[in-house]
C-alpha cells in the first residue's frame, strides 16, 4: 500500500494528469426515456444484487480519498432513484478527505429531496433541461414532467446549493431554446452549460449543435461573452459573462474543444466497474475486490454486500485497482474515429 504521499499529493496518470475527481453512478434507473439515451420502451435493468451496494461504493470512496480522490460527483440514471441516496451522500460527505460532493438529475423528483440533501451536506447540484417547449420536452424526453424540473431549478435556486443547468443542443430539435434556457443565467447563482452531445448509445443518431454555433447564437443576443472563471466545480467546462446575466454561460465541449489533456477524472459504474474514459472499453472491476474474489474477475449472485460483509482486507485491493485504473487511462477519446465501436456504451449505464 502506498505511504501518505499518495494521500497528500494525489496521483498523477502516465500522461501527469492529477486525478482527483470521481463520478460515481449508482443506479441504471431512470425516471425519463430521453431520445438520446435510451429507448421507449426502457431497457432491461441490472439486478439490485448484481449492482454495488451503498455501503461498498462508501468503501470505495474511502479508498479514493486517502489516494488523493476529493471530489465526487453522484449520477445515475437518474441517482434519487436509488433508494437510501440522501444518507449515503450524508456519510460520504463525512468521510475524512471528500472535499466535494455534488449531485446531477433530471429534476423530475428532486423537490421532494431538497432538504434532506442540504442536510446531508450536498454541495451543488446539476439539473438536466433541453428546452423549455413543453412538445419539444415531451418530444426529448418522453415525458409530461416539464413543470416538475422547472419547479425543481426554482427550489434549488433558493437554496445555498449551487445550481448549472446541463443543456445538450440536438440539430433540428432544440436549437431554439438556446438563449431562452441562457436566460436563467439572468440569477447570480445560475449557470447554464452546453453540452455537446457525443455519439454514445443512441446519441449517434443525433447530429450535435457544436459550441461555435451556440456561442454565435448567444452572441447574437447578448452581444458578446467574455471569458471568466467559473463557479466552483470539478469538470472541464470554459465559462464566459455577458451584458443582462448575473450568472454565467458554460460550455463542456468534447468534439469541437477537447479537453482530454486536463482531463482529471475516473467513472465508477453501479457494476462496480472502474472506467477511466467515457470513450475507452478499458476498466478495471472493484466488484470482486469488495466482495472477496480476485482481481479481474466479476462476482457473480447474491445480494450487494452490507457493511459487515465486505472483507476486512479489501482496502489495500481497492486501492491498488484505483490507481491500476488511473495508469491505464488514454491520452484522450476517439469519437472521431467514426464506426460504431460507441454504440453500445450507454450513459444511463456508464453514468451522466
Amino acid at each position: 500500500m502506498q505511504g501518505a504521499g499518495w494521500y497528500n499529493f494525489g496521483m498523477q496518470d502516465g500522461f501527469g494528469r492529477h486525478i482527483d475527481y470521481l463520478r460515481i453512478s449508482v443506479t441504471d434507473r431512470c425516471s425519463l426515456r430521453c431520445v438520446y439515451c435510451m429507448p421507449p420502451e426502457g431497457v432491461k435493468l441490472a439486478r439490485h444484487a448484481d449492482m454495488l451496494s451503498l455501503e461498498e461504493i462508501l468503501k470505495v470512496c474511502e479508498a479514493a480519498a486517502r489516494l488523493g480522490i476529493n471530489k465526487f460527483k453522484i449520477t445515475g440514471g437518474e441517482p434519487l432513484e436509488r433508494r437510501g441516496l440522501t444518507s449515503f451522500i450524508h456519510s460520504l460527505k463525512r468521510q475524512s478527505g471528500v472535499k466535494t460532493v455534488t449531485l446531477t438529475s433530471n429534476g423530475a423528483a428532486l423537490c421532494g429531496f431538497l432538504d434532506g440533501l442540504q442536510k446531508a451536506g450536498l454541495d451543488a447540484v446539476n439539473i438536466s433541461l433541453d428546452t423549455l417547449r413543453p412538445a419539444v420536452f415531451r418530444r426529448i424526453t418522453r415525458s409530461d414532467g416539464l413543470e416538475n424540473t422547472l419547479r425543481a431549478i426554482e427550489d434549488v435556486r433558493k437554496t445555498p446549493l449551487a445550481l448549472k443547468i446541463n443543456c445538450v443542443p440536438l440539430r433540428g430539435v432544440n436549437e431554439d431554446d438556446i438563449v431562452p434556457l441562457a436566460m436563467f443565467a439572468r440569477h447570480p447563482a445560475v449557470t447554464v452549460r452546453f453540452i455537446e452531445l457525443m455519439p454514445l448509445g443512441l446519441g449517434a443518431a443525433f447530429s450535435p449543435v457544436p459550441q461555435d454555433e451556440v456561442f454565435a447564437r448567444l452572441r447574437g443576443a447578448f452581444g458578446g461573452l467574455t471569458p471568466c472563471g467559473g463557479p466552483p466545480g470539478n469538470g472541464p467546462a470554459s465559462y464566459y459573462s455577458a451584458a443582462g446575466l448575473a450568472g454565467k454561460i458554460g460550455f463542456i465541449s468534447a468534439l469541437s474543444r477537447s479537453f482530454c489533456a486536463s482531463c482529471n477524472r475516473l467513472r465508477l459504474t453501479s457494476m462496480g466497474l472502474l472506467k477511466p474514459c467515457l470513450s475507452s472499453d478499458l476498466s478495471v472491476d472493484l466488484k470482486s475486490a469488495l466482495r472477496g474474489g480476485g482481481r479481474g474477475s466479476v462476482a457473480g449472485g447474491g445480494a450487494g454486500a452490507n457493511a459487515a460483509d465486505i472483507p476486512a482486507d479489501c482496502m489495500e485491493k481497492i486501492e491498488e485497482a484505483i490507481r491500476a485504473a488511473v495508469m491505464i487511462k488514454p491520452a484522450g477519446h476517439d469519437f472521431h474515429a467514426g464506426g460504431s465501436r460507441h454504440k453500445n456504451k450507454d450513459m444511463f449505464r456508464i453514468g451522466g
